[in-house]
């Protein structure tokens, strides 16, 4: 015995909706293509640098220097200061204060990894706001009085 249901209106009807799956689809393919291009784009890219022409910010009342002159040796303020000992003459400049901004000049003839071993000697003592000096409100290229 079969059932035969039947429906009382058999016309076709058009569909008043928009099917977003295939959009969808598309989208994420997109997103997938540009996450897996966009660190490809960003890797040895041969960039110079400008000076900042920017009028100099405001100087704190004691603020703490760390400098790294050109034969790559540390200074504290205007105490040279061993490699090792940077963190204890760290806590001594900043009174023990982790959240002290440590302004950190470099002579312009050092290297990129050495920059980057005294940022990290500065983060692994506890100091992690760090700001790079440079010379404010010149031209580069320009002498400096």
């Amino acid at each position: 015995m079969a059932i035969r249901l039947r429906h009382t209106d058999d016309t076709l009807h058009e569909a008043h909706e928009i099917n977003v799956t295939p959009f969808i689809d598309v989208m994420l393919v997109l997103l997938i293509i540009f996450m897996v291009t966009t660190p490809l784009t960003t890797v040895n890219v041969p960039v110079d640098l400008p000076s900042s022409t920017q009028q100099p910010a405001p100087r704190p009342d004691n603020p703490v220097f760390v400098t790294i002159k050109a034969d790559q040796t540390l200074a504290v303020g205007e105490n040279s200061v061993a490699q090792n000992d940077l963190p204890t003459a760290l806590n001594t400049a900043a009174n023990g204060n982790k959240d002290e901004r440590i302004f950190l000049r470099a002579d312009k003839t050092v290297d990129y990894a050495t920059l980057m071993s005294v940022m990290d000697k500065l983060r692994t003592a506890g100091f992690l706001k760090v700001a790079l000096v440079n010379l404010q409100g010149q031209e580069e290229g320009a002498q400096v009085p």
